[in-house]
């Protein structure tokens, strides 16, 4: 049995979004467990679909002994304040000294974060989780999808396990990875050599989906690589490939992957393979982008004759890629376009919920929703808002995305203006439009609805997909801007291309 340290610093930053990453949004909880440390850390995680209940679930099966640090996250936003990365590591500091020694740690990181005094914060946690236990103790750690994986993270972790999916349906699965990777080399006590390999071209969120092609296909070849013998390379133990996240203004920004194992050449050839096949797969990493009322107008067309909900996906207000989930352009076009039956989902606007509920249920309220940070000059809505149901915010997840969160999102309301038919989910916090009992919670069967427009890129797919018609891409404003080349960049490192065939940044911003 060995002594395990466990703990997790997560934060996906898109840096060119309005709100920052406070230690009170760390703090509290929302669809997962608000800031956790010590012994309370082993109950609270269990039936997430999150690393570290995967990897806690591991441990007690191994029977390995858990020693809990601290752990916490905080919705997608912009940098992560000092403040929050400072509090965060006086616990990992603190609790590192006095719990020590360890045989291993494991850590749940996320891959993306930046805060404001570092453009790395998983290779500065890193570095200083180092500088107190050398540079022999193995630590593994599990990463996001959409981890920028930086040279120092690489260097610095013995080893890194990513997600494999888009949606991310193997969030505790990579969690439990992990573990079984720290296990065998706990017990195999041979050296691991370590390739690791930067793409020169950034991949928009949208078509980073591993249930469509190009990167279904890759993902196949990671595990193929990983499995020695399909591929003959016996001496690997681990392949990670991780698409990156690009509204960040770093200069690591963009996909890399990382191959571990006993054989070094095989090692370097499984990478090389790798990379390979995920340049020859670059021009297909493309698709169709909609404006809001070409959306809408298809949308009705096409309801006219489907027998499932045609899906509208407002992928650039994305709150789960820094997006501030209220943004109106869709919103308007549909009521523009008298789409009746449609409802979107969620618009984050807490003073607009507030007063659903003073209203009441079957009253009507004359007001603005929506546009409460105002990105991109945008007002609020003005409508006759009829109030059709009322919820507290408080659910469990059923999805395969959020299956087992406890989401405790502040009082939620659907409301329709009768003029046009559109309905809308308001919220109180921010949430991806990603489980079907965002809308369940409001009296919303999705299944039934003629147009459905969610508040996510890609994540809906997971619960959403099965129950489609058709899924269109709608190009609205948001924070979370879609085409790369649209961001105005200052960071980067030269050479890298700012999307597929696309542009190569010379330093000038956009």
């Amino acid at each position: 049995m060995a002594r395990i340290a466990v703990g997790g610093f997560q934060h996906e930053t898109n840096t060119f979004a309005p709100q920052q990453a406070t230690w009170d949004d760390f703090v509290r909880a929302d669809a997962w467990p608000g800031l956790l440390r010590g012994p309370e850390m082993i109950g609270a995680v269990e039936g997430f679909n999150i690393p570290i209940a995967g990897a806690v679930k591991k441990l007690a099966e191994l029977g390995h002994e858990i020693v809990p640090l601290a752990w916490a996250a905080a919705p997608p936003a912009s940098y992560v304040t000092a403040d929050a990365f400072a509090r965060m590591w006086a616990m990992f500091d603190e609790d590192l000294r006095k719990k020590g020694p360890f045989d291993a740690i494991y850590l749940d990181l996320h891959g993306a974060m930046v805060a404001e005094n570092t453009q790395d914060g998983e290779g500065e946690l890193l570095k200083r989780i180092r500088g107190l236990v050398g540079s022999d103790l193995p630590i593994v750690a599990s990463l996001d999808y959409h981890a920028n994986l930086t040279p120092d993270m690489a260097k610095l972790a013995t080893a890194l396990v990513g997600y494999r999916t888009y949606p991310h349906i193997d969030m505790a699965v990579t969690g439990y990875r992990a573990i079984e990777l720290l296990d065998r080399l706990l017990k195999e006590k041979r050296p691991v050599h370590r390739a690791y390999r930067q793409l020169d071209f950034l991949i928009p969120l949208v078509w980073q989906c591993t249930f469509i092609e190009p990167a279904k296909s890759i993902f196949d070849l990671v595990g193929e690589l990983e499995a020695g013998e399909k591929s003959h390379n016996q001496g690997i133990v681990s392949v990670t490939h991780t698409p990156g996240f690009p509204p960040a203004d770093i200069a690591q920004c963009g996909p890399a992957l990382v191959v571990y194992g006993h054989d070094k050449e095989a090692v370097e050839a499984a990478a090389d393979k790798l990379a390979a096949a995920v340049k020859a797969q670059e021009k297909a990493f493309a698709g169709e982008l909609l404006d809001p009322d070409a959306a809408a107008l298809r949308a009705i067309e096409l309801s006219k004759t489907a027998k499932k909900p045609i899906v509208l996906a407002d992928v650039q207000d994305n709150p789960g890629a820094g997006g501030t989930s209220d943004t109106v352009g869709l919103l308007a076009a549909l009521m523009r376009n008298k789409a009746k039956g449609a409802v979107i989902g969620m618009i984050v606007d807490e003073g607009a919920a507030k007063a659903a509920v003073e209203t009441g249920e079957g009253n009507v309220m004359r007001r603005g929703i929506g546009a409460v940070v105002g990105y991109a000059g945008e007002m609020p809505v003005e409508a006759d808002w009829r109030v059709v149901k009322l919820g507290n915010g408080k659910f469990t997840g059923t999805g395969p995305f959020y299956g087992g969160a406890k989401f405790q999102i502040g009082p939620m309301a659907l409301v329709t203006d009768e003029a046009s038919g559109v309905s809308a989910v308001l919220a109180c916090k921010r949430i991806q439009a990603a489980d079907q009992e965002m809308f369940r919670h409001v009296g919303v069967e999705p299944a039934t609805v003629p147009i459905l427009g969610l508040k996510s890129t890609v994540h809906f797919r997971a619960d959403f997909q099965p129950i489609a018609e058709t899924i269109l891409v709608v190009q609205s404003p948001g924070a979370h801007i879609t085409d790369p080349v649209e961001m105005p960049y200052k960071h980067l490192r030269l050479g890298i291309k700012l999307k597929p065939m696309g542009p190569v940044w010379n330093g000038t911003p956009a």
